[in-house]
């Protein structure tokens, strides 16, 4: 957990691709990091509204335009900068 801890406070204000324990993968912009969760702002998305990765399981959606929202630092299994795989 504390692996996770450090490279998501090193990588704070970059876009991540976080996969979790159950195989969901979270794609967004790292907004704020506690002792226990990361915080991220899912981004990405076409111009037809449909996004680039999962969001809670499921496909599309308006990435960018969502609230942040918490993952669990133990449910995290990967840890990629997206700018790296995306972009």
């Amino acid at each position: 957990m504390e692996r996770y801890y450090k490279l998501c406070q090193q990588h704070m204000g970059k876009v991540a691709r976080i996969t979790d324990r159950n195989g969901r993968v979270h794609v967004g912009r790292i907004e704020r990091v506690s002792n226990r969760k990361v915080y991220i702002r899912p981004v990405g998305g076409s111009r037809r509204g449909l996004g680039f990765g999962y969001y809670g399981g499921y496909y599309g959606g308006y990435y960018g335009w969502g609230p942040a929202y918490g993952i669990g630092l133990g449910f995290i299994t990967g840890f990629a900068l997206a700018g790296l795989l995306f972009f």
